[in-house]
């Protein structure tokens, strides 16, 4: 029988009290399949952040459960939390999180430090460079890079440890057309020839023609939603 990669049950997030109490999540149920690409499309303020920290258990909802890989986080020490997310999590955030005073090579030295088995080889991360446009960056800060460029190596940086699951926040946000094929294409790939499960949270429209199942949030409601192209 499959593992369910992610499974959200009647997830709750309430933030304050009284009159200050905003309910950001409204009884969310997800689901998400090894080999699948998932799509939560909102505007911002809708609660789509909040689901995607949520699922990769750097956020305790109000109520609800989730399971990552059949493990519990409700039930999980934070040791055990952290050797999922380590493992089997890789998250694409909007800020990118990259070290100022590395290049781009020592980003991924960086990851080789705490995680020591079961990364990228060197020939698998030189191809997912060069899919991402980026492999004549490697000794460059970021300082020195696009915005864009800064988010196709987080994106890198995400993949390397070559996590089961993906989930990413706005991945498509600060680039062009062009690149926006390119990248739902790679998470598409990923997702499809790797049987990895990719989430994407997102306001991109662009990036409906690559998803398996698409999901509309609004107010804190998530609802299944048809993908039409």
């Amino acid at each position: 029988m499959m593992t369910t990669a992610i499974e959200m049950s009647d997830i709750n997030q309430i933030y304050g009290k009284g009159i200050a109490e905003v309910h950001v999540l409204h009884d969310v149920n997800f689901k998400a399949e090894p080999g699948t690409l998932s799509l939560i499309i909102g505007p911002s303020g809708s609660g789509k952040s909040t689901f995607l920290t949520i699922a990769g258990g750097l956020r305790t909802p109000t109520s609800g459960s989730v399971k990552v890989n059949n493990q519990n986080y409700h039930d999980s020490s934070r040791k055990e939390l952290e050797k999922l997310r380590l493992n089997d999590i890789g998250f694409v955030l909007q800020n990118y999180h990259l070290l100022p005073f590395l290049t781009v090579r020592d980003q991924f030295k960086l990851v080789d430090k705490v995680k020591k088995n079961n990364n990228l080889s060197t020939e698998e991360l030189n191809t997912l460079l060069k899919q991402l446009g980026i492999d004549d960056l490697i000794n460059k800060y970021p300082t020195e890079l696009s915005g864009g460029q800064q988010q196709r190596v987080a994106i890198a940086r995400a993949l390397y440890p070559d996590p089961s699951i993906i989930l990413a926040d706005e991945p498509t946000a600060a680039l062009d057309s062009a690149r926006v094929e390119e990248v739902g294409k790679l998470f598409s790939d990923l997702a499809h020839e790797r049987n990895k499960a990719v989430v994407i949270v997102t306001h991109d429209l662009r990036l409906r023609a690559f998803a398996d199942q698409m999901f509309e949030i609004n107010d804190g409601i998530l609802t299944k939603a048809a993908i039409d192209l």
